[in-house]
This record gives C-alpha cells, structure tokens and sequence, in this order.
C-alpha cells in the first residue's frame, strides 16, 4: 500500500491519495474544523457501458438500463435495507447512476465509522433473487414513465438522440420498459462481478476525517480483488449530427431548448483543455457576458439559461439551454455570437473576468466537502487531477482560448431540441 500527498500552493491545500492493497483507490481530504463529512464510492460503470469484454473474452452485450437497475438494487441485502442501517447512524445517503459512473454517497455529522463501515459492507455484498429483481421492475418502470414526462428530460435526450447516431450517451440512462424486461438476477451478477471490481472504482472522503480513520474501517471491511481488463466497445461516431431540429410537444408554462454543439470527441479533455474550454464558455455564455445580456434585453431567455460542457467516453458536446419564448430566435442568437467571435476575436477584458470567475469558482469549491468528494472522483475517473486543474486555469492565457475556439463550437453542426406549448404557434 503506498500513501500520496497532494498539495497545492495556490489553494494553500493538501489530500492524500491511497493505492490500497485490496486494489481500490482511496482519496482523504482532511477539513480541520469543520462539522462534516462526505464519502462517496464509485465505479466507472454507467449507463452506455453495455457492450463490452473481460480480459480479452468475448464480447458481452447487456440491457439498456442494466447500470442504473443494479444501483437501485444494492442497497438491499438478505438482511434489510441499507437506508435503515444509515438511519441508525444519522447519515444522509444515496447513490446515482451516470452515463460513465455510478457511485454511492453518505454526508454525516457524527458516527462517520459507522457509516463508512454500511457503505463498504452493502456496495461489496450484492443480493439479488429473481422475486426481487422482478418486484424492481415495476418500480423502475415507474420511473421511467415519469422521466418520459419530464419537459426538462425530454429536452436533453431529444437533443443528443438529434447530435448522436450511434453513441448509447443518446440512450435514456434507465433504459426503456422493454429493456428492463429483459433484466435478470444472473446478468445483474454478471455485471456486478466485471464492474464493481475494486480495481474499478474509487472511494473519497472529506471533511472532519483522518487517514488513519478512514484506513481502519477499509483494512476491517475492503476485499481483495484480482485485477481484470475491462474493455468497452462503442460504434464509430461520425463527427456529423443526426439532426439538427428536433420538437416535442408538452403542457409547459414556457418553451424550453438545447442548444448542443457536437464537438470531436478522441480522448477525454485534460486538465489544460479543461480549464481553457471553461474559461471559455464563461467568456461566452455567463450572467456578465455581452451574449447573457442580448438575450435577456431582448427577452429570450430568463433566469433558467445555462451552459455546460458535457463529455465523457466517445462523447463531446457543449450544451446551451433554458426556457425562453422564442427558442429558434435565442438558439440563432447564440450562433450569430459565436460566429462573430470566431470572425473577429475574443476580448481580453473578457478573457480576464472569466479566468478570475472560473478560478474563483473552483477554489471557493474546496469550502465543501460533497463539491470536494464529487469533483476528486470525477477527476479520477477521467484521469485528471484537481489541483493540476487550478494551476491550469491561473496558467491558461488569452491566446490558449483563442486557440481553444477555433478549435470548437462549429455552429454547422449542432441540434436545437425544443420542447414547445401545447397547441402553441411557432
């Protein structure tokens, strides 16, 4: 077992990264005085890993929301339920499944031994019999139909069933009704025991924590596991979008619309390309950006407007969006801006404010232990590192963003997805 320490001079911080004998990687990042702590335990198992080979076997094709149906069938046991064994703690738990990730999370103010203990034990200890996986089905296919009425849902994965053709990033992370059907006890085994290999996942904690407490309960509760090769199969994904319009219909009080700009998506964006791209999205689409005020004067969007970039294995986009009366004439906004930026230059005031926010933003971060905990494995995942991204942002100068945008956001090829009024004129 060898024990890293992290430090950063410019967020006057350190945490210690563990490669733990059992084969799981454990981040620490002590937070002297404060109240609380967070854990969360993630695998890089999500929802668009469901074509895929194990140590150079054959390849192996699974249902569509197999990921997101074993998140929710963890937490039970022969035993009970893994949220009363948390209630016994005071602990806040839960989990999510992700198109990449799925990972599981406590926050506590005392008794963090013992929650850490349920959420090592659970996580290691599938249960799954086919009355249980069936009684799931239901549950799921619940929800399911519920995000299927979701305005909001809807927008998104209309959008990147618009820019994707192939990629199961456009697939609804829980699957379809009829997927799910197709979910068994032995294919949840099968992909628990590929997946949630040690080797696989990641633990970091925060907070009013020690190494050695954390240390304690993983040598008590961690199980050693062989190494595996785990390799996942996509289909090629043409640069090109599939559509670039794409409606639907629902009872809302306003429109809503993506805006997705289909960006080359070869390997995942380091930490320097990181820090450029979001000073350069802040440049461009923040509340003190010449864009952000256009569109509110000309009141096309409100409040709602958001921008992000959105990426992850063989998926690259860059996403605008919100509730706006008129999303044709706020999307067409959005491109006309970005054309004249490209045509005539970023400014460097521009450049100035946006660098101070983004760095601003992620040092204020360190001030919470969940926004600590999420982003350390984010980063791990992606094979990045958190303070090699501060020093990127205060590193990053005007011309690496210049650079950057000729470099992305080609306003040939994007998807606008509108979720319109019912009955409404366009």
């Amino acid at each position: 077992m060898s024990i890293t320490e992290i430090k950063s001079k410019r967020a006057g911080d350190k945490y210690f990264k563990i490669d733990h004998l059992s084969g799981l990687t454990i981040y620490v990042y002590p937070k002297e005085g404060y109240n609380s702590a967070y854990a969360i335990f993630g695998t890089r198992y999500g929802s668009i890993n469901t074509c895929f080979s194990v140590d150079d076997g054959a390849k192996i094709t699974v249902p569509d929301g197999i990921a997101h149906y074993l998140e929710h069938k963890l937490f039970e046991s022969e035993d009970g339920d893994a949220f009363v064994r948390y209630a016994k703690t005071g602990a806040n738990a839960n989990a999510y499944t992700s198109f990449e990730k799925t990972c599981y999370l406590f926050s506590c103010t005392d008794k963090f031994d013992e929650s850490l203990e349920i959420l090592l034990d659970f996580v290691q200890d599938p249960y799954f019999t086919a009355q249980t996986v069936a009684k799931e089905q239901g549950i799921i296919g619940q929800e399911i139909k519920m995000y299927d009425d979701s305005p909001e849902w809807r927008v998104m994965f209309n959008m990147l069933e618009g820019m994707y053709k192939h990629h199961p990033v456009k697939i609804d992370i829980a699957g379809t009704v009829d997927t799910i059907a197709e979910i068994t006890a032995d294919k949840l085994y099968d992909v628990y025991n590929v997946f949630y290999n040690l080797n696989n996942m990641v633990i970091c904690v925060s907070g009013n924590i020690t190494v050695e407490q954390v240390l304690k309960t993983a040598d008590k509760m961690l199980k050693p596991s062989d190494k595996r090769k785990i390799t996942n199969y996509f289909e090629d994904e043409p640069y090109e979008i599939n559509e670039p319009y794409v409606e639907q219909s629902f009872p809302v009080s306003m429109p809503l619309f993506n805006l997705g700009f289909k960006e080359k998506a070869d390997r995942i964006l380091n930490e320097k390309q990181l820090a450029q791209t979001d000073i350069l999205l802040s440049m461009i689409a923040s509340q003190t950006s010449v864009l952000y005020r256009n569109l509110m004067d000309a009141n096309l969007i409100n409040s709602s407007f958001s921008y992000e970039l959105f990426e992850g294995p063989g998926y690259c986009s860059v996403i605008f969006g919100g509730e706006s009366r008129a999303p044709k004439q706020a999307a067409e906004m959005i491109k006309q801006y970005i054309n004249k930026l490209k045509n005539q230059g970023l400014d460097e005031k521009d450049f100035e404010i946006a660098k101070k926010a983004v760095y601003g933003d992620i040092v204020s971060s360190l001030n919470s232990v969940s926004s600590i905990s999420n982003a350390i494995a984010d980063y791990h995942f992606n094979g990045n590192e958190m303070f090699a991204y501060i020093d990127a942002i205060a590193d990053t100068s005007f011309e690496d963003v210049s650079k950057r945008l000729a470099e992305m956001l080609d306003v040939s090829n994007c998807t606008l997805s509108v979720v319109k009024q019912l009955e409404s004129e366009d």
